[in-house]
């Protein structure tokens, strides 16, 4: 599947030809098809196949990868392909596998000028892929495959099985692979490698709650027969790196899991708070109270033993070790009075923690691949002079939501051990633990790990991925990028998730479930199932909260729709990657959406009140069923426990120990009927308030239809009328029987509205001859006329803006705006690149964006801008953006002001930025006259990502997303396609 990957998103770089040709790549660089081409090897063919030969001289993990791939040729063909090893009986086709320099074949092949591995020796992870004729004496075709190192061999033998139409999910989420009679290779010469992060991989963690209990049913724990499925599928996935499991563990406790990692070709390491590979939680029964505390000021020497005892012990294989030190078990280190003593002390403890390392490892210091972690607090360390090794990586983190801490400079000299990144997709911890499913789209993912790549953090890419289940599709992107970031820019991201899903499911609903995939994940964006509430969404502005719902539920109507049209032996596959996660949040918003209206309508004194009371009850056992299914039933319950983890009835960061129901009200509801009127953008009811229920404006730009929800107030059912005062208003129903509620749409004919503002009553009349008036307020000026207008209008005191609408992008050499699609809570994102490009001083050929509109007013207006939680990665005085209207002078904008407490102490201004996933930052500009005018959006720093402006002239209700965007007809000017 990286293969289409890789080549759709080569066909979207301009310069196409300055791309050395990537032998994954799909389409013209497809290597295999099922059709005979002049020229091509026969891999398999009517029930004859290739051979596949591997030196036994080889190293282990290659021979390994040669038997899993006869394996999925078999699971392709149905026949299982000879595997001839030292073989001096060659066959008519064979395949001939090596590494450079430790297969004879290969070298011999090199000598004799049959292939030229010039573009690959020497290179880490790198491979060739050929079709040479008569390669050796007695074969008549042969399809080599040549690494550079161990994994490059690997690299190209798990290249070909996902080629021939072997998913790197096949195990992990039940991918079937599709039968095919014929497998060809086409002529030509494949080339991938090396990757540009050099370490890439996953971090196994939070998994106490699914994955454990899952691990322990299947296989009896975290041992090497759970394992070896995760180096196979890490193999797969290009990755070479580990970060195991830590929960109450410690990888080393079966010996053979880090031989077997090795032997794979896995490079084992650990987490930040795992010095040299040794796991300190006190569940692992590594470090004991008899041993002391850990605390090294006071008990140096115990640490000292427990760490050098496991380097002596797993020294001996390829890993990165982790240095430093942090407390038990994820805390922060004791020791030390105060910050300068602490820095001291951590760096004695590197200077104890690299002599053990070349105590046991017969290499230079610098020759061993180590790494240090500002998690949290430790950042602080560096912060405040702590000198790391230059040869040591420096590993920066996100903030555990996704957005990166700190980064190197540009102008700073680079380190010998460049920089890192630690990133999340699962995390247990505040404002809320996330751990249910994916909640990360990849278009953060990119726009982040772009920032990294460009900033130099390229040495190690390690994503927390909790119980690797169900973070399919990001982990894949993530590894994906790390491999060739170059090749995937921004504009690529929407095929990259169509061939993903071609890849698992076939062509023929691809861009459906790509659609999907994208939609559920940009949902869970906005705010993650775990911190949903009753009150996220508002139930009464802007049908926000049904909206909401609605849009869950098109996505999975769709994805229930497909399910019910694949094949039978695709659909354990289509649930737990698409249907599930799709139908259990649509449900899950919905359960919200019936608390939120329950808890209303009993405020109300609504008769159906008791009705949404069951109808969370529904849902909440849904949502139960739902999981019962993934994991008792689906792929006949290979996957129990998997889906044990809460997400239902949190009332802190920690996760609740099950799901619990939201409390929901019930009422008395009298015998007699009462009428109720709600009207939209209001939670009030009349006849109750003495106030006008005045519904939001109409307008000829928007052409709005609003609602009235009359409601009964008793058991008995009531007959209802509505009469508008004007003939150029209407209702519909405009009469009828309440037994619970109705909702009525009211609707402007706009060929006979006057113009100017008009206003006019609709009166309802219900039991016993009692009425309610709601007032509707219908705006048809003069100008500007609706074909006339060029940019958005003002509509209900307010003018809200998606940020790739704007009419005109200014870009100064090198700087370009670049719109990276679906990134963000609504539409997209827009940001300025390179992003390593200088700060900017706002003026008059400064790059800035421009948006055109149209007032009907003057005064002071507030300008709203969305921009994602990006952290002050440079560690400057914060990321600026300003904001202008018309002519007046930029207004500077901070949007990291007064942000003095770190985001580890779980601040309450960062607290809402990560469980909002956005910073509203607000500015203050004077309109002197209605009219037309420009906003413009000025860059001064890079990394700031603009999702949406919102100008509130007077209007702007409470809402989560703020309102939805207002009538608006331009032509944009295009933007960037990246740096």
């Amino acid at each position: 599947m990286r293969a289409d990957i890789i080549k759709i998103v080569l066909t979207v770089v301009l310069c196409l030809s300055c791309f050395q040709c990537e032998g994954f790549a799909a389409g013209r660089d497809q290597y295999v098809d099922n059709v005979y081409g002049e020229g091509d090897f026969p891999l398999a063919q009517k029930g004859n196949l290739a051979a596949l030969y591997v030196d036994s001289r080889d190293y282990t993990g290659v021979v390994r990868a040669v038997k899993d791939l006869q394996a999925d040729i078999k699971r392709v063909t149905g026949e299982t392909p000879e595997i001839a090893q030292d073989s001096t009986n060659p066959q008519k086709n064979m395949v001939l596998i090596g590494t450079i320099g430790k297969s004879p074949v290969i070298d011999k092949l090199i000598e004799g000028r049959k292939i030229d591995v010039t573009q690959i020796k020497g290179k880490w992870e790198s491979f060739l892929i050929q079709v040479v004729p008569e390669p050796l004496p007695g074969i008549e075709f042969g399809l080599i495959i040549a690494g550079s190192d161990k994994r490059g061999t690997i690299y190209g033998i798990y290249d070909l099985s996902a080629q021939i139409g072997v998913s790197p999910w096949y195990w992990w989420a039940d991918v079937p692979v599709e039968r095919k009679d014929a497998l060809f290779i086409k002529p030509g010469k494949y080339l991938q490698g090396p990757p540009a992060v050099k370490y890439r991989g996953i971090f196994i963690n939070d998994e106490g709650w699914a994955l454990a209990p899952w691990v322990g049913e299947k296989f009896g724990g975290f041992n090497h027969e759970f394992y070896v499925h995760v180096f196979e599928l890490l193999l797969r996935l290009k990755a070479n790196h580990l970060w195991p499991g830590m929960w109450g563990k410690y990888f080393g406790d079966d010996p053979m899991n880090p031989k077997l990692a090795d032997e794979y070709g896995i490079v084992m390491g650990s987490a930040h708070c795992e010095p040299l590979l040794f796991n300190n939680d006190p569940g692992a029964g590594k470090w004991t109270a008899e041993m002391g505390p850990w605390r090294y000021d006071t008990n140096r020497d115990n640490i000292c033993k427990v760490l050098d005892k496991t380097v002596a012990e797993r020294g001996q294989y390829e890993n990165v070790y982790t240095v430093g030190l942090r407390g038990v078990h994820d805390t922060q280190m004791t020791g030390g009075e105060n910050i300068q003593e602490q820095v001291a002390l951590l760096e004695k403890v590197f200077k104890d923690q690299r002599e053990i390392l070349t105590k046991y490892i017969n290499k230079k210091i610098t020759d061993i691949p180590q790494v240090f972690i500002p998690y949290k607090e430790v950042q602080d360390y560096y912060d405040s002079g702590l000198k790391v090794p230059d040869d040591v990586t420096i590993m920066w983190s996100d903030d555990n939501w996704g957005n990166i801490r700190r980064l190197p400079n540009p102008e700073d000299k680079p380190r010998a051990g460049r920089g890192g990144v630690y990133y999340h997709y699962d995390f247990h911890g505040g404002p809320r633990s996330y751990e249910w499913l994916n909640t990360s789209p990849i278009q953060r993912t990119w726009e982040q790990m772009h920032l990294a790549y460009r900033h130099r953090a390229d040495r190690i890419w390690i994503v927390n991925v909790g119980d690797i289940k169900p973070m399919e599709f990001p982990i894949s992107f993530f590894l994906d990028y790390a491999w060739a970031p170059e090749t995937m820019p921004a504009e690529s991201l929407p095929e990259y998730t169509k061939l993903w899903a071609k890849q698992q499911f076939g062509p023929k609903y691809a861009a459906d479930i790509a659609d999907i995939l994208t939609k559920y994940t940009k949902y869970n964006g906005r705010r993650k199932p775990e911190s949903l509430a009753a009150d996220t969404y508002s139930l009464s502005n802007y049908r926000e909260a049904e909206i909401v719902v609605n849009d869950y539920y098109k996505i999975a109507d769709k994805a229930e729709e497909i399910y019910n049209s694949i094949p039978a032996e695709y659909k354990d596959a289509y649930y737990q990657l698409v249907l599930y996660p799709t139908k259990a949040c649509a449900n899950l918003n919905e359960l919200y959406l019936a608390h939120g209206k329950n808890l209303l309508y009993a405020q109300q004194g609504r008769a159906g009140t008791n009705y949404m009371a069951r109808r969370v009850k529904e849902l909440f056992e849904k949502d139960a069923e739902l999981s019962n299914y993934y994991n008792k039933e689906m792929a006949g319950g290979k996957w129990n426990h998997m889906m044990d983890t809460t997400h239902i009835g949190y009332t802190s960061w920690n996760p609740p120990r099950r799901n619990r129901m939201p409390r929901v009200r019930e009422i008395d509801v009298p015998a007699a009927a009462e009428m109720g009127v709600a009207i939209e953008g209001s939670d009030k009811w009349w006849p109750k308030e003495s106030s006008d229920a005045i519904l939001p404006e109409f307008d000829p730009y928007n052409r709005q239809k609003y609602y009235i929800e009359v409601f009964n107030r008793g058991q008995a059912p009531f007959d209802f009328q509505v009469k508008p005062a004007q003939s150029w208003l209407s209702v519909t129903p405009a009469q009828g029987k309440i037994e619970k509620q109705l909702r009525l749409w009211v609707n402007v004919d706009w060929q006979m509205v006057p113009t100017g503002t008009n206003r006019a009553a609709l009166t309802i009349t219900g039991p016993d001859g009692k009425n309610v008036t709601v007032q509707a307020v219908v705006k048809n000026p003069e100008s500007p006329k609706p074909d006339m207008v060029n940019g958005f209008v003002e509509s209900n005191g307010c003018v809200s803006m998606e940020a790739e609408h704007y009419t005109k992008a200014v870009e100064t050499e090198p700087i370009k705006w670049l719109v990276v699609p679906d990134l963000g809570r609504t539409l997209s994102g827009v940001t300025p690149v390179p992003v390593t490009a200088k700060r900017q001083s706002p003026r008059s050929n400064s790059p800035r964006l421009e948006y055109n509109m149209y007032l009907f007013g003057s005064g002071t207006v507030k300008v709203n801008v969305y921009v994602c939680p990006t952290q002050n990665f440079l560690n400057t005085d914060g990321l600026h953006y300003a904001v202008s209207f018309d002519d007046e002078p930029p207004q500077m904008v901070n949007i990291h002001e007064n942000e003095t407490v770190p985001d580890w102490q779980y601040p309450p201004y960062w607290n809402q930025a990560v469980s909002d996933n956005i910073k509203i930052l607000v500015s203050e500009h004077l309109i002197n006259k209605p009219g037309e005018h420009v906003l413009k959006f000025w860059m001064v720093d890079p990394g700031v990502v603009l999702q949406k402006i919102v100008v509130d002239t007077g209007g702007v209700k409470s809402s989560y997303l703020g309102p939805p965007e207002s009538f608006h007809k331009q032509t944009a000017v295009a933007s960037a396609s990246g740096d």
